[in-house]
């Protein structure tokens, strides 16, 4: 929402009155004086008119969480425990998942109540990279990296995966990076050759690498450079 329009929806107050007391400097947020009646703010902004609070703006939370196997990218499930049963410590209710991962893929996990910030990790636009460290049940051939780099033909999705790129380690291991989020994309991806995925475990998403110090199952707090890089 914009500053204006914030300010316009108090009692007795006008879009007109609204604008006014900003460019007279008499409207804070986040405790700094603000001028532009577009500035966009949300729940998270402390907002205050001639000293008086208007909203106080909740705390935005930013959680890392090194993710084992067996647990569920939701916020409930019937069948098995979710993520969030692993945030011990800290209240819940409005937290979400940005860019799961399902049952048996391990690795970098991101949770937050900030909306706005998530989308940028899975709106289909995002240029943002997610590496992926990928084991095999069979030796990953030469063709493979050609292939990934063209982009695969999903006929249930009618489209065509966004070039990735391929990194092979090893006979049966690789590394992989997408710039999309397709269901199961990468297990189908190796699919296409006939190869299963025995170890899926997410590194990175975008700048933002795994904590290497964060044990499986474990999570903290993003700081304010790593919120940054998102």
């Amino acid at each position: 929402m914009r500053l204006d329009r914030f300010i316009a929806h108090q009692p007795h107050l006008s879009r007109q009155d609204a604008n006014l007391l900003i460019s007279a400097g008499r409207v804070q947020v986040d405790h700094h004086v603000r001028r532009d009646s577009r500035l966009e703010v949300n729940e998270f902004s402390h907002i205050a008119l001639d000293g008086t609070v208007l909203q106080n703006g909740k705390p935005a939370r930013y959680y890392m969480l090194h993710k084992p196997a067996g647990y569920v990218s939701a916020t409930c499930h019937d069948e098995h425990p979710t993520v969030l049963d692993l945030l011990t410590d800290t209240d819940t209710q409005d937290l979400h998942i940005g860019g799961r991962l399902d049952l048996t893929t391990t690795g970098l996990l991101l949770i937050t109540n900030d909306g706005r910030w998530s989308r940028r990790l899975t709106q289909p636009g995002s240029a943002l990279g997610k590496v992926y460290y990928v084991e095999t049940e069979k030796p990953i051939g030469p063709e493979y990296a050609e292939a990934f780099a063209t982009g695969l033909y999903f006929a249930y999705e009618n489209l065509t995966t966004r070039p990735a790129q391929l990194q092979v380690l090893g006979s049966h291991a690789a590394r992989l990076t997408l710039y999309e989020g397709r269901y199961h994309q990468v297990k189908r991806m190796f699919g296409h050759f006939r190869n299963r995925v025995t170890r899926l475990h997410r590194e990175r998403m975008g700048l933002l690498q795994l904590d290497p110090l964060l044990e499986c199952g474990s999570y903290r707090a993003l700081n304010s450079e790593e919120i940054r890089q998102v």
